[in-house]
């Protein structure tokens, strides 16, 4: 692509004339085949989430994460409380349609308007979603949203560079690895080098195809089981 040239001779960007600031999320519910997304509300999520994640057989789960495991449901309670009435980030609860029940959380977050950035976070999985086509679905969902209805520029998607299932599930969902900001946080009283990974809204028509024909009735045999895998479907 040839730079453009302002009056100095100097290289510069391309033209976003007519751009007009990005929207907030609200408190819309997000439906697909396999779950949709419900605004985080502990009166009716906090149970079930608890119960969900007690399906771990340890705390594996949360190591990479700034809080948990929860040894109560009162004290998880309590730290959905403090999440709950936040704008950003701003947590779902992912609810599994074929038993009605809340099976993980996710977040829209460092929610920027004017320059059209915003981060999918805090992903919190419990083993009844985790290897079922319900995460694939959840990225389909919020992108669509993302890009879509509120018009994004950019989706990030940051995880500690060590999180290798992480790292992978971003680069299975289309997103590009553009590298590692060390020493960036205290997670838990370790350094956390963070890995950062972005989709861009010109990427996203390509992406949103892949997502659509990998989640077809047709891409699972009898036993639910996919039979392309996803990263064979996103363009690289």
């Amino acid at each position: 692509m040839t730079a453009r040239l302002n009056e100095f001779q100097q290289p510069i960007g391309f033209d976003l004339t007519g751009w007009t600031a990005a929207k907030q999320p609200e408190k819309t519910t997000l439906s697909g085949h396999f779950c949709r997304l419900e605004r985080l509300n502990v009166a009716q999520h906090a149970e079930e989430l608890y119960e969900a994640f007690q399906d771990s057989p340890d705390g594996r789960h949360w190591t990479y994460l700034p809080y948990g495991p929860f040894h109560s449901s009162d004290e998880y309670r309590e730290f959905l409380l403090t999440m709950e009435g936040l704008s950003d980030p701003f947590h779902y609860a992912v609810i599994d349609r074929s038993t009605n029940k809340a099976v993980g959380t996710v977040s829209l977050m460092r929610i920027d308007t004017a320059n059209g950035v915003i981060e999918i976070g805090h992903v919190v999985y419990s083993p009844r979603m985790q290897r079922t086509p319900l995460s694939t679905e959840v990225m389909a969902m919020l992108s669509k949203y993302v890009f879509e209805e509120l018009g994004y520029r950019r989706l990030e998607w940051k995880c500690d560079s060590l999180n290798e299932p992480s790292r992978a599930a971003a680069q299975r969902f289309g997103f590009t690895f553009e590298g590692i900001f060390r020493q960036l946080q205290v997670t838990q009283g370790r350094n956390r080098d963070t890995a950062w990974f972005a989709l861009l809204d010109s990427e996203y028509d390509a992406i949103k195809s892949a997502y659509q024909a990998w989640l077809e009735p047709n891409n699972f045999d009898e036993f639910g089981h996919q039979i392309r895998k996803l990263s064979d479907m996103t363009p690289r």
